[in-house]
């Protein structure tokens, strides 16, 4: 059985102490404020990255460098056999394409996972490798595995201030002036790796009552059989600075979902910048279903 290193990056809402309980090693996004790198969990914490945009500050993504990939897997590989790499979904971030390409130079000891997740799901990925790595499967089996389960996940999320979808270009300045005017808050949705427009509705409350009537219906349709067999992981996610509102949203999808554990986690700072702040979300995981993956098909 294989000594394997789970790397993944804080797009996955893993803080560095929670990385350390779990035993894996995650990776710092990069960010720019006004033409400086800062790195998410190390010199850039929610509060410090929340301060910046209220101060309307120029704050832009970025993707880790390839040396500093390479360095970080060369160190790992010293004192493990395989790495395998869970980077943000290659819809929504190039960081992907990039460690793919640099895994190439590292003899099938790398395994870059595209499992066009973000946020929560991406964390239940993780859980999900780790757990298949102290199973005894390899690198390569636990790449094709979580690709193979990579659509089994959905993500709703209501954005409060349409501004930083205008900055993005994701809606144009007379459409954030309109539903700024008229209380509009989308609700977007993430399956797989496109981030689009669900619906458009009046205020907070009635936001979070159409992500969790949405949450309902994957539940009863497409995540049925799953969640009978006990498959299913349901998660909340939500911008810093917000417990009240926090408070009222775990309690709503609780008694929505009566019979299931919620995991949940602040969004991670990628996710924040292109949306803004006061963000909630809902979001459910399908967990891989190893008996239909047997170890042995792999030797």
């Amino acid at each position: 059985m294989p000594d394997i290193a789970i790397v993944t990056d804080t797009n996955s809402g893993i803080t560095q102490k929670e990385a350390e309980q779990l035993g894996i090693v995650v990776v710092p996004m990069p960010f720019f404020i006004d033409g400086k790198v800062h790195f998410e969990g190390i010199d850039l914490s929610q509060a410090e990255f929340y301060k910046s945009l209220s101060n309307d500050e120029n704050v832009s993504t970025s993707q880790p460098s390839p040396g500093d990939l390479i360095e970080l897997w060369k160190k790992l590989l010293k004192d493990y056999d395989e790495l395998v790499y869970i980077p943000m979904s290659s819809g929504l971030s190039a960081s992907c394409e990039t460690a793919t390409a640099l895994a190439a130079d590292f003899d099938q000891h790398v395994f870059v996972v595209n499992n066009k997740r973000i946020s929560v799901t991406m964390r239940q990925s993780v859980l999900d490798a780790c757990l298949m790595s102290k199973a005894g499967y390899c690198g390569r089996q636990i790449k094709d595995i979580l690709e193979k389960e990579s659509m089994e996940a959905s993500i709703y999320l209501m954005v409060d201030t349409l501004e930083y979808l205008k900055k993005g270009g994701r809606i144009t300045p007379a459409a954030a002036m309109i539903g700024t005017v008229l209380n509009l808050k989308p609700v977007l949705t993430i399956q797989g790796d496109k981030l689009d427009a669900y619906a458009k509705v009046r205020g907070v409350k009635q936001a979070r009552k159409v992500m969790i009537e949405a949450m309902k219906k994957d539940m009863d349709t497409r995540f049925k059989d799953p969640l009978e067999k006990g498959q299913m992981c349901l998660q909340i996610a939500y911008s810093y600075g917000q417990n009240d509102t926090v408070d009222i949203w775990r309690s709503e999808v609780a008694s929505a979902f009566p019979d299931m554990k919620i995991e949940e986690s602040f969004l991670s700072l990628s996710v924040i910048c292109h949306t803004g702040p006061g963000v909630l979300a809902i979001a459910c995981s399908k967990k891989p279903d190893l008996s239909a993956y047997p170890i042995d098909n792999y030797i």
